[in-house]
């Protein structure tokens, strides 16, 4: 009989602290212990002493300067991730978010399974921090980035690109892992595309994700887009496409808010009868963000540098920026983005509101294509 299964034990949230099933060995990365080394850390030493903050963090990522942050040997399997760096370098460098590109490499492949600006990773489009509060991802004050997925590996490099225009100081990381003899022969490896488009095309669907092949799971979408107009932008449906689907999907959602779990556009009327959207997160979903100030002194390769500026933007428009998107597939998989076409649509200023929307689901698949319908009023960028 198994008593563990007759008395309930086992079940709970935390009943796992108790039982020893894991057999695996505790490992970090951080500048205390770039190697992640047995007995390694905290070697070097500051005025407060041997072993005393010798090496907190990164003193400095060189504009156009690439950081190897985690380069080891497995098997082992990626538990929490923990970052944090300045969102400005000046006035006209707010952008740190977005021009600070994580790479991630598997198993010595040579094009990265995850390449995303930080901010979007987790969560945190438009350069700009904002709080999560899910199971996946958590972002706490003052920009406390925190990723829980499960990334198993043979061998693991992950590195930070410098894209920003100025030179970035005090970055601080910490990489917690596990190690083992061996990792189950089904084990999947994390994956992550980030794209975006400046302006969509009126009527035509807006690709998240495509030629995506291979045993895996859709996990979830994290997107941020601007609207360009006072209408509303949510009417577009989440469609996937799975395992040979053509003309139709096999999943399709009712729309946009909706995916993400809400309902009416997010919104509620306050006091004096005004509709006003309400930001969220929960352990699976959310609408995290959502703002009306104008950003300004955007200068960036991933922020629309070109775009031609407006005389102004009315009060009902709002802006969301781009998808990054979540998935784990099996060792033999290879997901190839698309890069999508610039629209020759409308133009706007690099100043817009914004609105951000995650969620995390599981879906088992071959192979995906998920795309968002693109409605008259709609305009996303990414």
């Amino acid at each position: 009989m198994n008593t563990m299964a007759t008395s309930g034990f086992g079940n709970g949230a935390l009943d796992s602290l108790a039982i020893a099933t894991d057999h695996g060995r505790t490992r970090c990365v951080n500048a205390e212990n770039p190697t992640g080394g047995k007995g390694t850390a905290a070697t070097a030493a500051s005025a407060l002493g041997p072993s005393r903050k010798g090496s907190p963090c990164i003193q400095t990522i060189k504009a156009g300067d690439s950081v190897t942050l985690m380069d080891v040997d497995g098997p082992g399997v990626i538990r929490h991730i923990w970052m944090t760096v300045t969102d400005r370098t000046s006035p006209t460098g707010p952008n740190v978010l977005r021009n600070l590109i994580l790479e991630f490499y598997w198993d010595g492949e040579e094009t990265p399974s995850v390449q995303c600006p930080i901010g979007d990773f987790f969560c945190c489009g438009h350069a700009q921090a904002c709080r999560i509060n899910s199971i996946p991802i958590m972002v706490v004050p003052n920009r406390g980035f925190n990723c829980y997925f499960a990334m198993p590996f043979e061998h693991a490099r992950i590195v930070l690109r410098n894209d920003h225009n100025e030179d970035v100081p005090a970055f601080f990381y910490q990489i917690d892992y596990t190690e083992y003899d061996a990792l189950p022969a089904d084990a999947m490896r994390f994956h992550a595309q980030w794209r975006r488009e400046r302006v969509t095309e009126i009527a035509r669907d807006y690709t998240i994700l495509d030629n995506v092949h291979g045993h895996g799971a859709y996990i979830g979408t994290y997107l941020a887009l601007t609207a360009l107009e006072s209408r509303w932008w949510g009417e577009g449906e989440v469609k996937m496409y799975i395992d040979g689907d053509e003309q139709y999907p096999t999943w399709c959602s009712t729309g946009a808010e909706d995916y993400f779990g809400g309902a009416w556009s997010f919104a509620d009327f306050d006091e004096h009868g005004r509709m006003r959207e309400n930001t969220f997160t929960g352990p699976y979903l959310g609408f995290p963000f959502y703002s009306q100030r104008l950003a300004a002194h955007r200068e960036s390769d991933y922020w629309d540098v070109a775009t031609p500026s407006c005389a102004a933007c009315t009060a009902g428009t709002f802006r969301i920026r781009f998808i990054s998107i979540l998935t784990c597939a099996s060792p033999g998989s290879r997901s190839a983005p698309r890069k999508p076409a610039i629209s020759s649509g409308r133009m706007t200023s690099r100043r817009w509101h914004t609105g951000t929307s995650l969620n995390r689901t599981r879906r088992s698949i071959q192979s995906v294509t998920v795309t968002s319908v693109s409605l008259a009023d709609l305009r996303l960028f990414r």
